[in-house]
């Protein structure tokens, strides 16, 4: 029954190949890059649909050989095998089965911010972005600062960047929420632990289809940027902050020389940020309440914590915890955190569904 409601995506993926050389659509460019885009999606899930039914039809050839006296024990030894493979391909298809994070395929706007621990807690900004940077390296993936603001002490009160690349909301959307950190500071004398907290926002990239702005509802002010002087930073009126009326959701950007740069900058971010609220309230309609991902920045509020003294990761939403700090954050290595979390929240949605 199962492998029966399987074969409408093979039959799919096997038309789309065949369309794909059929001489009637070799010159119809918008066609084919569709077609190509679906298969792709299909490829996953065919594959695994293909080793299943192997593996199924391999265990009912080797229960044949069971009374054989040469080959029935190494049937049966084969068979045992073949049947953990295919519960295994069963939960993997069940995964792939899932309706899909429209987002999932976009770039991000990656927003971090120091909350509580003065400079210590912005000083764990740069670490942290430093540490995304090596995973998005890892991924090949881009990595543009957008808006920054450091502190006096070599760390930021605030960054935001875009990183583009095939996943990376899909892999880094989890990281939304307080993050705490737990190390003894340079400038510590007595050497004590310090407390602080950072916040993580991640934010889908969109397009103007996606999300339409009246211009009515901006509130758009021109200021002089502020900085450590030099450069024109301070001399002429190039920093812009956006409202947005109805959610009161602004963006400042003062990072480029041009205020016209600067207005592009923030209204990207604005609707990124709208759009993100949307989502947001959309899934508390249906009941499915998303969780806050900056918070206020309180060490009390957190979803990981990061205790340098013990070498230890701790993820608090899915009592995740590592003893690689050091690797992670110096390496990039966060598929050790990340995958764990996908698992977790897959485990969920399948346990609703």
């Amino acid at each position: 029954m199962f492998e029966s409601k399987l074969q409408p995506f093979v039959q799919r993926y096997d038309e789309i190949s065949a369309l794909l050389v059929a001489p009637e659509i070799l010159n119809d460019v918008e066609r084919i890059t569709q077609l190509s885009k679906e298969q792709s999606g299909l490829e996953p899930i065919v594959t695994a649909i293909r080793e299943y039914s192997l593996a199924r039809k391999q265990i009912e050839e080797n229960k044949l050989l069971f009374d054989d006296k040469e080959l029935g024990e190494l049937a049966k030894d084969e068979n045992h095998m073949l049947e953990e493979r295919v519960v295994k391909l069963e939960q993997e298809i069940k995964i792939l089965l899932l309706p899909k994070d429209p987002n999932d395929d976009k770039n991000i706007y990656l927003e971090i911010r120091a909350g509580t621990g003065g400079d210590e807690a912005g000083i764990f900004v740069g670490d942290l972005f430093k540490a995304y940077c090596r995973y998005a390296e890892l991924k090949a993936w881009k990595v543009e600062i957008i808006s920054s603001s450091e502190n006096n002490v070599g760390g930021y009160k605030e960054i935001i960047a875009l990183v583009r690349g095939k996943g990376a909301y899909s892999r880094l959307k989890y990281e939304g929420g307080t993050h705490r950190v737990q190390r003894v500071p340079e400038t510590e004398s007595q050497g004590r632990i310090h407390t602080s907290a950072i916040t993580v926002a991640i934010l889908p990239e969109v397009d103007d289809v996606e999300i339409v702005i009246n211009q009515s509802d901006l509130r758009i002010e021109v200021f002089r940027a502020g900085g450590h002087g030099g450069q024109c930073v301070n001399t002429t009126d190039s920093a812009v902050r956006i409202t947005h009326i109805p959610t009161g959701i602004s963006v400042s950007m003062q990072d480029e020389k041009s205020q016209h740069k600067n207005k592009d900058k923030a209204m990207k971010i604005l609707k990124a940020r709208i759009y993100e609220a949307e989502i947001e309230a959309q899934a508390k309609e249906h009941t499915q309440t998303r969780r806050n991902q900056v918070g206020s920045g309180d060490r009390s509020e957190r979803i990981r914590t990061y205790n340098y003294p013990q070498n230890r990761l701790t993820d608090h939403r899915v009592g995740l915890t590592l003893y690689s700090l050091e690797e992670i954050m110096l390496g990039g290595n966060l598929d050790v955190v990340i995958d764990p979390i996908v698992a977790h929240y897959q485990a969920e949605i399948l346990q609703e569904a």
